[in-house]
């Protein structure tokens, strides 16, 4: 009977340890389980995010080789008539002959205007008269001169009087031709000051007269332009009315303006049959040199933080570098952009999404084609 209790009683102890033990195990269990648990979901979280990462830094980019192209100097300017004269009257009268009306195209000679005649033809008769006169002195004179009846005192004073009515013969000459105002080279009467009955003096405005057989574009270049123009070359504009016109560099300020520091230039353009109007906003397009550019859309370009027009590239190390753009050429086809590497690799797409000095994972545009081709015919199966 005691040896039956003892058994029980050994049995009842060896059982409560086999449950604490058991309770330990469990818990051990459950802590392993869940401490494995989170290392596989810190994993996956760290996977996703080096994903995320590397899905964040990945760029297009296209490798391309420079080409030779013309840098050309791109300046808005204006156009203008080569010459701009104002004419006034050189002697005194009325208007009573107006020949051409406001923006009448002439030729060099045509009159503009007229003076009343007045005494000017009786004048010069009398001009004329009064050297017939002083030359029949003078002949006398000279011939008694050689016969000692007559003084050098007394010739050199018919020789005055001679002079003088030959200067008043001129005189009345002129005084009649500036009765009437001609058109001083082939151009256009911009305006007309005088109607028919106006009495107008000496140097009173009679009308503005411009030269538009010729049209200049004139612009301000840069000191760093400047150096590259010279008188004669080639260039071209751009007028507003959308023509494109070519002509030849008449003019290069010797001197900056002070207050621009710019030095300004001339294109000279032939417009003998009028088509052309002066006045209006022209692009001058200049020939400079020969540069290695690199052509790109023009949407590629972005702005850095200081707002400075550019490119992205990727260097050789992988990492995305900022250039300002030096655009020696613009076009139809693109812009090209000096100053790049001869063989460069060009972000075309993400540049908007990385910084300056980041690290990239640089995808091809051929290999970003074919796997967008890959899909369409995978999803067209």
């Amino acid at each position: 009977m005691t040896n039956k209790m003892q058994q029980h009683n050994g049995i009842k102890r060896f059982k409560s340890w086999f449950m604490s033990g058991g309770i330990v195990l469990v818990v051990t269990i459950w802590l392993l389980s869940g401490q494995l648990s989170g290392d596989e979901e810190a994993q996956q979280v760290m996977g996703s995010q080096a994903r995320k990462a590397e899905t964040e830094n990945a760029v297009r980019v296209r490798t391309q080789s420079a080409e030779t192209v013309m840098r050309t100097i791109v300046v808005n300017g204006k156009t203008a008539p080569a010459r701009i004269v104002n004419l006034a009257a050189e002697t005194d009268g009325r208007i009573v002959y107006t020949g051409a009306e406001r923006g009448a195209s002439l030729e060099k000679g045509d009159i503009i205007v007229r003076l009343d005649e007045r005494d000017r033809s009786a004048r010069l008769a009398q001009a004329e008269a009064t050297v017939r006169q002083r030359e029949v002195e003078y002949d006398a004179r000279l011939r008694l001169k050689s016969e000692s009846y007559v003084s050098e005192a007394q010739l050199q004073e018919a020789i005055a009087l001679l002079e003088t009515a030959k200067a008043e013969l001129t005189r009345a000459r002129l005084d009649l031709t500036y009765m009437t105002i001609r058109a001083p080279f082939a151009g256009a009467l911009q305006a007309r000051a005088v109607e028919i009955g106006d009495f107008v003096s000496l140097g009173d405005p009679v009308a503005t007269f411009v030269d538009n057989r010729t049209v200049i574009v004139s612009a301000n270049l840069s000191e760093f332009d400047a150096r590259y123009v010279r008188v004669g070359d080639e260039a071209t504009a751009s007028l507003a009315t959308g023509e494109t016109v070519r002509g030849r560099i008449r003019y290069v300020a010797p001197v900056a303006n002070e207050a621009t520091r710019t030095f300004e230039v001339e294109l000279e353009v032939d417009n003998r049959d009028g088509a052309l109007r002066a006045g209006g906003t022209a692009e001058l397009r200049i020939p400079a040199e020969q540069v290695l550019a690199h052509r790109i859309s023009p949407s590629l370009l972005t702005l850095d933080d200081a707002g400075n027009v550019g490119v992205k590239i990727v260097n050789t190390e992988g990492q995305v570098e900022f250039v300002v753009a030096d655009i020696a050429l613009s076009s139809n086809e693109g812009v090209w952009l000096a100053g790049l590497p001869e063989t460069t690799t060009i972000i075309t797409v993400g540049q908007g999404y990385v910084a300056s000095g980041a690290l990239v994972d640089a995808v091809p545009e051929e290999v970003s084609e074919t796997a967008v081709a890959i899909k369409d015919a995978e999803e067209g199966d």
